[in-house]
């Protein structure tokens, strides 16, 4: 078995210089989600996450499956023939009524179709007929039969941990088309498996008797002697009260709350409640933490998100006791590190994708923000949503175990044994786990497999990838299709005047068509041999190249300029939307033919591929750039066509520079110096990155204290002046004792401003 490293790197590489579809898999703690974020960054591909659930999606940084494929709650048949059924309890979709149903927006269809790697977190909750029913929708937009429309996919998560849910009055008509629940007994997966890759480093745990006895809970093979050596742990008169630091672990989610709302009604003192800052879209049903947070100072409370800041002051899962409270600090003490800390509000966004008009390529559309603090109650909580989660120590109630790996879950939340306690002895019943994901896990692929496949899967990637940027049958179909519309209008029409030039396009792609496909039988020719001579592959991709370049990227240009000209027309809308769907398929095509000579470029180099070398400034700007030139062009011959501000494009008044993606994600606080640093006011950063002005102020805090944004810039110099004399004397660690002297002649993030400038 490889160890995390080459696991790791070979999940790269497969992800960025092939299509084969993945499925990575590890044990608790072995850095799937870490492994995830570097993906994401680092990819080249049009990437979309989605997983199972809100909550799940949230964590993942992505949507819900149901939301990005627009699906039905309801379970799926595979098949044309078979009836849908709707009744009060149970509903049911086939083929054809899932596609008759169907209704989803252009920006979603763009999405899909632009999409290149579709990953799937959490993918032990994945359904087998969901999965189907998502290959169906993605064949079905991109009309392309090919498994998933020809997109790779990359499913994520252990099957050992929470699995599928599907009711016994669904699973009665299920079972008649599938042979299991679990997302590999879906037919796609059945007909196309993915490689099964496992990271099996641990870095939660270290000492190999406690290893020893999770990998053998997890591969069904617990013995008498584990269960013994697991049941010295047992102290089931073990009173949490008198042992802080501890979290019980329970099956059920009223005994979690129970135990929750008892503990801190036991703590005396002043109750306080906290509220998050809600901008825009941002639905209930997927709120990452309790709306209401109530708070005592004692209450043993929990982190739910790793600290983004540099400093890593806290992870998911981190305990901690509250040491003190106002209504706008929340104080948390770190007893073993003998340390304090005041927590800051975290933002999670409720995004939508979309493809970018310049750059066709996917991006994030923030659609609202939820902001609050990243803590919940940690006296107990649920086996179920304890997943992900790292404890020092836990106290476990897994007597009542009722699903498969629900133990192993419990257990593998620990760093170590000496965190353990066992509330009443482990039982070796109901804590086995299921056979046919035991069998599945035959399917692991050995490093041999792997490298074997790695050179195999490569060769394809590159020659499909250069076929694909040269063959240009559809495209030419469509100006074929555009050229031919305009019989259908009348004469007096202004779409009719424009025929000629519909024409003349036409002929140029057309006599394209030829050359075109003669290169792709040289190139068919050379991959078809044992071993592929690169060198001479990039020779005639550069000589295609400049051959094929110049007229391709014309008809971009000609496209641009002829719909910059009929603006100034009414009744053109419909042609307008002909031709921007052409300049659509036509940039792309230009894009791709770009990116094919970098591929060649790069490979020959020896380099890894990857987002940061498969794009260019060129390519970046190839859209924008021709834009502002046939702006220029206009308003020197044109002048009475355009007012002095309006874009050239209808659908293009973004400037590229505010929307280029990043080669690494900025945080959030740095999005917002970037904005604050172009002169933009606290409101209109607020307003353009769905904020409160809370939480931009919560940032320029940060900034302040990093010595980024001087105060001066903020405040103005009798307020500061002013907060000068109120701190001089003052030496406590929170606000409070400060906001209640002065009450509102300062705001609480005036008085987080100057704190943070003289620290």
């Amino acid at each position: 078995m490889q160890n995390v490293t080459e696991a790791a790197a070979y999940t790269l590489q497969f992800i960025n210089q092939t299509q084969k579809s993945i499925f990575l898999t590890g044990k608790a703690g072995t850095g799937k989600t870490t492994l995830l974020r570097e993906i994401i960054a680092t990819t080249h591909k049009n990437t979309v996450v989605v997983a199972p659930t809100g909550i799940a999606a949230l964590n993942a940084g992505g949507v819900t499956i149901h939301s990005m494929f627009q699906l039905p709650f309801s379970a799926f048949i595979p098949s044309y023939e078979a009836n849908s059924q709707f009744t009060e309890t149970v509903k049911f979709e086939n083929k054809e009524t899932l596609r008759r149903h169907f209704k989803m927006n252009n920006v979603k269809r763009n999405v899909i179709k632009n999409m290149e790697l579709l990953i799937i977190d959490e993918v032990s909750m994945l359904r087998a007929d969901l999965l189907d029913a998502i290959d169906f929708m993605m064949q079905t937009v991109r009309r392309n039969s090919q498994a998933f429309g020809g997109v790779q996919v990359l499913f994520i998560g252990d099957l050992l941990q929470l699995p599928p849910v599907i009711r016994d009055e669904e699973w009665r008509t299920l079972r008649n088309y599938y042979k299991g629940k679990f997302f590999f007994h879906s037919h796609v997966i059945q007909q196309n498996p993915p490689l099964y890759i496992e990271l099996s480093k641990i870095y939660r745990q270290t000492d190999d008797d406690f290893i020893s006895v999770l990998n053998n809970l997890r591969n069904n093979q617990i013995s008498a002697q584990d269960i013994q050596f697991l049941n010295q742990y047992v102290k089931p008169d073990f009173d949490l009260k008198n042992y802080e630091g501890y979290i019980t672990l329970t099956t059920h989610n009223a005994k979690a709350d129970s135990i929750n709302e008892q503990s801190i009604n036991d703590l005396a003192g002043r109750e306080y409640s906290y509220q998050p800052f809600i901008v825009s879209d941002f639905p209930e049903k997927i709120f990452p933490v309790e709306e209401n947070l109530k708070l005592k100072v004692g209450a043993q409370v929990m982190f739910v998100k790793n600290d983004l800041s540099f400093e890593k002051r806290y992870f998911n899962g981190k305990m901690g006791i509250i040491k003190s409270l106002s209504p706008e600090e929340i104080f948390v003490y770190f007893p073993e590190e003998n340390k304090t800390i005041e927590v800051e509000k975290y933002e999670w966004k409720n995004i939508r994708y979309k493809v970018n008009e310049l750059t066709k390529e996917i991006e994030e559309e923030v659609l609202g923000t939820f902001a609050h603090y990243p803590l919940k109650l940690a006296w107990a909580i649920t086996v179920h949503k304890s997943q992900g989660l790292t404890f020092d120590k836990a106290a476990l109630d897994v007597s009542q175990v009722f699903l498969p790996g629900q133990a192993y879950v419990a257990l593998s939340r620990l760093r170590s044994l000496n965190g353990l306690i066992l509330l009443s002895p482990m039982q070796m019943n109901g804590i086995s786990n299921d056979q046919d994901v035991m069998d599945y896990a035959l399917n692991k692929a050995t490093d041999d497999i792997l490298e074997k496949s790695l050179h195999f899967e490569t060769k394809n990637f590159i020659h499909n990838y250069l076929i694909n940027s040269f063959n240009w049958t559809d495209l030419t179909q469509e100006w074929r299709n555009h050229r031919f519309s305009y019989n259908e209008n009348a004469a007096a029409s202004e779409k009719a005047k424009h025929a000629m030039w519909a024409h003349k396009r036409l002929e140029i792609i057309e006599q394209l068509s030829d050359p075109s496909q003669k290169f792709i039988n040289q190139l068919n020719k050379i991959f078809n041999t044992e071993t592929v001579d690169l060198y001479f592959v990039q020779e005639r991709v550069e000589a295609a190249y400049v051959y094929f370049f110049k007229p391709m990227d014309k008809l971009v240009t000609d496209l641009l300029q002829k719909m910059a000209e009929i603006q100034k027309f009414k009744k053109v809308k419909e042609f307008y939307e002909e031709l921007a769907f052409l300049d659509d398929l036509q940039t792309k095509a230009v894009l791709r033919l770009m990116k094919a000579k970098l591929l060649i470029e790069i490979v020959v180099a020896g380099e890894t591929i990857c987002k940061e070398k498969l794009t260019s400034p060129a390519i970046k700007n190839f859209k924008s750039n021709k834009l502002e030139k046939i702006r220029e062009e206009f308003q020197m011959s044109n002048t009475d066509i355009f007012k002095p501000d309006e874009p050239v494009v209808r659908y293009t008044a973004k400037k590229l520079d505010k929307n280029e993606p990043k080669a690494v994600k900025k945080t959030t606080v740095e999005e917002t110096y970037d904005l604050w640093i172009e002169k933009n006011s606290v409101q209109d950063i607020a307003r353009m990155r769905k904020l409160t002005v809370q939480t931009v102020e919560t940032h320029l805090i940060k900034l302040i204290q990093a010595k980024k944004v001087e105060i001066a810039d903020v405040l103005p110099y009798d307020k500061i002046l002013a907060l000068r004399e109120a701190f001089e004397f003052y030496q406590e660690e929170s606000l409070n004792g400060l906001k209640e002297k002065h009450g509102d002649e300062f705001t609480w993030d005036e008085l987080k401003m100057f704190k943070a400038s003289i620290n």
